[in-house]
């Protein structure tokens, strides 16, 4: 781990990380005790009250910088890692697992510390409560300790942009992975310890076979702020336990995101989008996971759909033609191959796929893509995050109709609209109540595009200038005018 600018062990020994597609043993990491993680928050406090690193834009340019040519030098080891311990597929690593965010995740930020309307002046007026001519301005400085526990589904990409943000930002930061997942947080570590003027104590990252160890980010009053990726439940339960210090919050959470195919969108096309689901196996808060089809095309989607999903099957996540490869792990298996079942049980009709794992793998994690037809939106595999590679198909009536089926939902993370009308795409993007909305096939993903969603789906945003904004507190100042 990197404490306090040192790599150390954990007061609990060690732990194994487990590929998902092998069950084999592909590393071991130190293993934090809640001890441990409070030696890294008394670190991260005293290098943001007593060090330069909040105010000094110069240095924090320049060590972002560092860090994104030191990750950029161990590129393909950290490729071959993030394969094994997350069992991401090759394809997926040279688009949103890896090269995407690492091609901006810090670069941007580090921009942003020259641009950013660190003071604004609101200019002289007599105050009418003193009735004294004066200068006002309002500052925008650094949070403090930043908590940010990262998930497993795409742990570089979240580390990244929240690390980039909350570091530009002029913050300290206690990184916390999860346990599944922590390898390339480790390396990363060892990164900033040995390639970057990074100054000790500003970041930590901490890893831990224990959740209830990153919860102490959440209750420590040294912590200002904690920044989550991951699920609705654990996002609410920070929210809860947070309040007693009244942290700051940025929480991502989960997402049934709906394709709303119109009537006039070209189906070959439309259609693609559902294998969105299958990238990654699924493990993805943004994915695709409901599409909604018109009645009046409803067999002709379903018809393309079925040929896709049969056409596709889980596989060797090594191979750069995979797209689907293994889930996170036995849990997480048995976890989607329920909700399948629960899917049949309220019936829906499972027109590819199966309720039991694929019985060619002897080892490993693996669920096929599953295709549900005839779904009613009030049904549980409608309504619930599933996190595994299942589409369920929804007929609408008419656009109102089909609207209202994308909102009838806890979640607002994202979503896609398919026409061959621009115009009519962008009003139906107007009302759904989600926070990332692609229009025919596009997506606005960026270190400059502001991510996350309504309701259940969390608060804040990753990314752009409002993400960056909220690693920030706002000041304002008041003096007689000269």
């Amino acid at each position: 781990m990197l404490v306090d600018g040192e790599l150390v062990d954990g007061e609990s020994g060690t732990f194994a990380v487990i590929n998902p597609a092998n069950e084999d043993v592909v590393g071991a990491v130190a293993d934090a005790s809640a001890a441990d993680m409070n030696r890294a928050i008394d670190a991260a406090r005293r290098s943001f009250d007593e060090t330069d690193w909040s105010t000094n834009h110069q240095l924090r340019q320049r060590c972002l910088l560092q860090l994104h040519e030191a990750i950029e030098g161990e590129l393909e080891e950290l490729r071959e890692e993030l394969i094994r311990e997350v069992g991401a597929p090759r394809a997926v690593t040279h688009g949103p697992q890896l090269d995407a965010p690492l091609a901006d995740g810090l670069k941007y930020p580090a921009r942003l510390i020259d641009s950013f309307p660190w003071e604004t002046d609101l200019g002289d007026t007599v105050v009418s409560v003193t009735g004294v001519n004066t200068t006002r301005k309002v500052w925008h400085e650094p949070v403090g300790v930043v908590g940010a526990i990262v998930p497993w589904n795409f742990p570089f990409e979240v580390t990244i942009n929240k690390l980039g943000q909350a570091l530009a930002a002029g913050n300290t930061v206690v990184l916390k992975p999860a346990p599944d997942t922590p390898l390339n947080a480790t390396r990363i570590g060892r990164l900033i310890a040995e390639k970057t003027d990074i100054p000790a104590g500003v970041v930590n990252v901490v890893t831990a076979s224990d959740h209830l160890v990153g919860e102490e980010l959440t209750i420590s009053p040294k912590v200002d702020m904690i920044s989550f990726t991951g699920s609705t439940a654990v996002g609410k339960r920070i929210m809860e336990k947070g309040a007693a210090t009244m942290k700051r919050l940025f929480l991502e959470l989960g997402g049934k995101s709906a394709t709303i195919v119109l009537e006039d969108a070209d189906f070959n096309f439309a259609c693609m989008l559902g294998i969105g689901p299958l990238m990654h196996a699924g493990q993805g808060c943004a994915a695709p996971t409901r599409m909604l089809l018109p009645r009046s095309r409803y067999a002709e989607g379903v018809a393309i759909l079925k040929n896709l999903y049969e056409n596709i099957a889980a596989g060797d996540p090594q191979d750069p033609g995979t797209i689907c490869g293994p889930v996170i792990s036995a849990r997480q298996q048995e976890r989607i191959l329920g909700y399948v079942r629960k899917g049949v049980d309220e019936g829906a009709t499972l027109l590819v796929g199966s309720t039991e794992a694929p019985a060619r793998f002897d080892t490993g994690f693996w669920v096929d893509p599953t295709l549900f037809i005839d779904v009613d939106n009030a049904m549980t595999i409608a309504q619930e995050e599933i996190f595994g590679p299942v589409l369920v198909v929804i007929p609408y009536d008419d656009e109102d109709h089909a609207v209202r089926i994308a909102n009838d939902s806890v979640y607002g993370l994202a979503g896609n609209v398919m026409s061959s009308s621009l115009d009519r795409s962008l009003a139906v993007a107007r009302r759904v109540r989600a926070g990332f909305i692609g229009l025919n096939g596009t997506a606005g993903y960026g270190a400059d595009t502001p991510f996350g969603g309504y309701k259940d789906s969390g608060v804040g945003r990753q990314n752009g200038l409002v993400g960056f904004s909220q690693y920030t507190e706002v000041k304002s100042v008041a003096y007689p005018a000269q």
